[in-house]
């Protein structure tokens, strides 16, 4: 059944993985005792658990026939396929010929989603919190979607236009006493000038040129806010930011962190409908015609620097405005909340949930934000079994969550359109 050969690289597999887990997992500091505890039985379940998993995963790639029907079982059964089946955009009938699906059952999908973001802080304050933030990263999320989904602009530093966004706000209250809801279009359109100013230089690049770039960007604007002290204060960052104000009224904490959580779920409700009317109008197809080909859709006659900028400017855009979220919600920024770090992860949600798939996004936000916090439980293992779910994801599903499949016409027996 299996070679001394695959033996013998699954028990390097384990002792390898062992080796990586063993700070993790063995070494145990007791403060109050000032001792050590060896935890050595757990090294033991890691390199064994390995072992066999490794040997498993070796039988499904020789075996052709039951490698498939893994990736059968991942793609066609659980939530991965509902949302497939519900996000096609395309299917075809018994005459072979391809429709479009019929859009009832995503308003359906979508109303009811929106009634649990609307119930959903109504379990505690602490699930508020966390999801106020998830939804941030859906707004962040949506907006690079428009750059790296639809464009094809491989971006990593978009962080850089998110702390603009939240630096624009902490600014403009403090030296002019701007509040919340002016200072909300205001940040979007600052970053929308950093993102044109960034997208000027880099009209020519492609590929890791473009990554490479993008991602100086960002750490330029990082290492600008922690130095300009006169201006940023520094590392010490802006506390006291002031929170969103309602008509007036003075809103206790509860009902602080209840506005700021609607807040951020109409901020996502409107991106969500802003990039699908982006997506479905004449810009949508050349960002996807001038991802496709460059060469082909200038010469179907495509402006390809308008349509660069303009990508770069509207993924800015919603970037800024999540920016001026975030301060007005947490009251305090810092650089180091605007790591590369964090455009990691919003580039992450962005091909896990799958690249230009607006529901995709949403999910893979939901997924990589509230997945760890959630994960919590199982202590110094979460970020493990999160690392691992994600390895697992893109080995069975390398498209995303939903991919996104893009709509084909045609016409029906009798010359109509369909």
């Amino acid at each position: 059944m299996f070679t001394l050969s695959e033996v013998k690289k699954s028990l390097i597999v384990a002792l390898w993985f062992a080796f990586l887990c063993f700070p993790i997992v063995v070494i145990k500091v007791n403060t109050i005792e000032n001792v050590i505890i060896w935890r050595w039985h757990n090294l033991a379940m890691i390199a064994i658990g390995s072992f066999f998993l490794s040997l498993i995963w070796r039988y499904f790639q020789e075996n052709d026939q039951a490698g498939k029907k893994i990736a059968r079982f991942f793609t066609t059964r659980g939530p991965i396929a509902a949302a497939r089946s519900m996000m096609a955009a395309s299917r075809p009938d018994e005459a072979g010929i391809v429709r479009e699906s019929n859009p009832t059952i995503q308003r359906i999908f979508y109303g009811l989603l929106l009634t649990v973001a609307i119930a959903f802080p109504l379990v505690s304050q602490y699930q508020a919190n966390i999801l106020t933030r998830a939804l941030m990263f859906v707004i962040l999320g949506l907006g690079l979607n428009i750059a790296v989904g639809l464009a094809g602009l491989l971006h990593l530093g978009y962080v850089a236009f998110w702390a603009v966004g939240a630096y624009t706000y902490a600014l403009v209250n403090i030296h002019f006493g701007i509040g919340f809801w002016m200072a909300l279009p205001l940040g979007g359109v600052v970053a929308m000038i950093f993102g044109i100013a960034l997208g000027i230089p880099v009209l020519r690049l492609r590929g890791d040129y473009l990554a490479i770039v993008t991602l100086g960007f960002g750490e330029i604007i990082r290492i600008l806010l922690e130095n300009m002290d006169w201006l940023t204060n520094g590392p010490s960052g802006i506390a006291q930011i002031p929170k969103p104000g309602f008509f007036g009224m003075t809103l206790s904490t509860q009902q602080g962190i209840m506005y700021s959580y609607y807040l951020a779920v109409g901020l996502a409700m409107l991106t969500v409908f802003a990039t699908y009317r982006i997506q479905n109008s004449r810009i949508g197809r050349a960002l996807m015609a001038m991802r496709e080909d460059e060469i082909a859709s200038q010469a179907m006659g495509i402006d390809i620097t308008r349509t660069k900028l303009t990508a770069f400017a509207v993924s800015a855009f919603f970037a800024g405005m999540a920016g001026v979220l975030f301060a007005a919600t947490f009251n305090f920024i810092n650089p180091q909340s605007f790591t590369f770090m964090e455009s990691a992860i919003i580039l992450s949600i962005v091909v896990l949930g799958g690249m230009g798939s607006i529901m995709g996004v949403i999910i893979g936000a939901l997924l990589l934000i509230l997945l760890p916090e959630y994960l919590r439980e199982v202590g110094t293992y979460r970020m493990l079994l999160f690392g691992a779910s994600m390895v697992v994801m893109m080995i069975f599903r390398p498209q995303g969550i939903v991919a996104n499949v893009r709509k084909i016409y045609t016409i029906k027996r009798g010359g109509t359109k369909a």
